[in-house]
């Protein structure tokens, strides 16, 4: 472990003057050049400030890491309400980091499991984030609860009934008419993704409806991704007359292909996605969604932390209430054809 003192070594000062310098304390009288051979040599030697030593009495920081993909997502924001609610309930704060398109060489895994800046990680993987990145989480001194994501390895996970949630997309889609239904599905590798194709699957079958290979594809949550995924589905074999969108954000994809190949939604084509977002409702047409309970799933893995903490064993929990909830906006109508 590094120490100030070998900071202060390799900068050629004192103890006191790295102490200072790196915990940007006020009327710090160095030098600019001193200042900036400190921060060099901190970085040279790998040096991290232990916030958790720093803290009084229990040495718990009460301060919780939420890790998403992307803080700009829509779909994160009920998640994130429903982790902060509950922290402020128990007395914790909520420290927001986001995984994914961070600068070359910014290493916030690394950081948040080796400062001691958190009691504890709640990691929202996304489908970019690195198995390796994984790995070091479940591995590291912290506990860590993932969401919506299942690893066996030894960290706890909160999910959703993300199979309820596509059946019931399903079911509506069926009970509207249509019989020709298409999944706009996310990556094979993704946990979500993979259980809202089982639902949707089963759906299908009890509706005595067939699923072919054509019927399903598997590109991602990103609009880019939905809109690759309707321009095959529409200019491949057997046009669907509606999709289930296994994402909110892929289905403004779906919207933006029906626009450019002159497919009218829902008049030639019904869209349906799993999960609700704020800005569903002023897509165009506003998408008819299954709302997902976002909020208590961050309220449920925050508990989990807490848990773990306590008791040093890992927390499980699925979400079932409230149950998922059909939200019909404008993007769903009978078929022009019954099918």
């Amino acid at each position: 472990m590094v120490r100030l003192s070998d900071v202060a070594a390799r900068a050629g000062v004192s103890v006191s003057a790295v102490s200072r310098v790196l915990s940007d304390a006020p009327n710090t009288r160095v030098s600019e050049t001193t200042r900036r051979r400190i921060h060099e040599a901190a970085a040279e030697l790998g040096y991290r400030p232990n916030f958790a030593a720093r803290a009084l009495k229990s040495a718990r920081t009460h301060v919780v890491g939420l890790v998403v993909p992307d803080v700009t997502n829509a779909v994160f924001t009920e998640l994130l309400h429903g982790v902060e609610d509950e922290a402020y309930r128990l007395g914790y704060v909520v420290l927001l980091a986001r995984a994914d398109g961070l600068p070359e060489g910014v290493d916030i895994i690394g950081r948040l499991i080796g400062e001691g800046r958190v009691d504890g990680l709640i990691v929202q993987t996304g489908d970019a984030m690195p198995d390796s990145d994984i790995a070091r989480l479940i591995a590291g001194r912290l506990p860590v609860v993932f969401v919506n994501s299942i690893h066996p390895e030894g960290a706890g996970s909160v999910v959703l009934d993300d199979e309820r949630g596509a059946g019931i997309a399903v079911d509506h889609l069926v009970g509207l008419g249509h019989r020709r239904i298409a999944l706009v599905g996310g990556l094979a590798s993704s946990d979500t993704a993979r259980r809202r194709e089982i639902g949707f699957r089963a759906a299908m079958e009890r509706a005595g409806l067939e699923v072919g290979d054509h019927d399903v594809t598997r590109l991602g949550y990103e609009p880019e991704r939905g809109a690759e995924a309707l321009t095959r589905l529409w200019t491949g074999e057997g046009r669907p007359s509606a999709v289930v969108v296994a994402n909110v954000n892929a289905a403004y994809g779906v919207l933006t292909a029906a626009h450019r190949l002159g497919v009218s939604v829902p008049e030639d084509l019904s869209v349906v996605a799993i999960h609700d977002a704020w800005t569903a409702e002023h897509s165009w047409p506003p998408l008819t969604t299954v709302r997902m309970p976002l909020r208590e799933l961050g309220a449920t893995a925050l508990r989990a932390m807490v848990e773990s903490l306590a008791s040093g064993a890992r927390a499980d929990a699925v979400v079932t209430d409230p149950e998922p909830v059909l939200v019909v906006r404008a993007s769903t109508a009978e078929p022009r054809v019954k099918n």
